[in-house]
This record gives structure tokens, C-alpha cells and sequence, in this order.
């Protein structure tokens, strides 16, 4: 899981989280749009979440597995948080 979460760091796992959430949104419009489907609107805000984790540069699964939210962090090595108690 390291090498994926790896490459969703690094630029060109950012430049595919920004297209395929572009492209789930773009489709998500135009099925809500269309059809009034509350399936495409759903679908619709599921495709912000890749394109503002790629475009801010975070990678919303990481922390998941125990790795930092930041990708400059996650590509440097960085430290994991600290666990809350």
C-alpha cells in the first residue's frame, strides 16, 4: 500500500486524481442535470474530493494508513502524527 500511496504523493498521482475527479464530476453534472438523478449529483461531489485533495496537494486516504494527510510529508518521509488518546 506504501508504492500507492507513493505515487497518489507524488506530481503525476496528483495529475490523475485532478482528471479522473474532473471526469466524475463533468459526468455527474450531466447526469444530474439531465435526468434531475439524485444519482449524478451524488456522483458529482464525489469527483470534488480527488480534484481538491489533488489540487491542494493532500492525499485523503493516507491517513488511513497511518501516514501524514500532507503530500510534500508523505514524499519527504515525514513524520506520522500522533495518535489522539
Amino acid at each position: 500500500m506504501d508504492g500507492f500511496l507513493n505515487f497518489l504523493a507524488s506530481r503525476n498521482g496528483r495529475i490523475t486524481r485532478l482528471v479522473i475527479g474532473v471526469i466524475l464530476l463533468v459526468i455527474g453534472l450531466a447526469i444530474g442535470f439531465s435526468g434531475g438523478s439524485l444519482f449524478g449529483w451524488i456522483l458529482a461531489v464525489i469527483g470534488l474530493f480527488p480534484v481538491i485533495g489533488g489540487a491542494l496537494d493532500l492525499c485523503l486516504l493516507a491517513p488511513f494508513f497511518g501516514k501524514p494527510l500532507k503530500g510534500a510529508e508523505i514524499r519527504a518521509g515525514g513524520p506520522v502524527p500522533p495518535a489522539e488518546e
